[in-house]
């Protein structure tokens, strides 16, 4: 049951987004990232197992801070986004929770 799971987490995020993250930067406006789920599949184990997460997960999610919030609206990912599991996750990276 937890490899179907994982199968169609997969797949979801595989098919709603392109797979690199952009960062454009305006002159004399701030950096704004364009918000690809896909590249928070590197935080997945940590979040799904409750461990400690990569430096390239702690990375992506910094990167893609901005985009949580748009995350939690989404049904499929908000069980993800708000678990007790991926709070850790953003504790353990230094990143506060964000208050939508």
């Amino acid at each position: 049951m937890k490899f179907i799971t994982l199968v169609f987490i997969a797949f979801v995020l595989s098919s709603l987004a392109p797979t690199k993250a952009v960062v454009v930067k305006v002159e004399g406006e701030e950096e704004k990232v364009a918000c690809i789920v896909t590249d928070l599949r590197v935080c997945m184990p940590a979040v799904q197992a409750g461990s400690q997460p990569s430096m390239q997960c702690c990375g992506k999610l910094k990167e893609q801070y901005s985009c949580l919030c748009g995350y939690l609206k989404i049904p499929s990912f908000s069980q993800y986004v708000s678990s007790g599991k991926a709070q850790k996750v953003l504790t353990a990276c230094g990143i506060p929770i964000p208050k939508c």
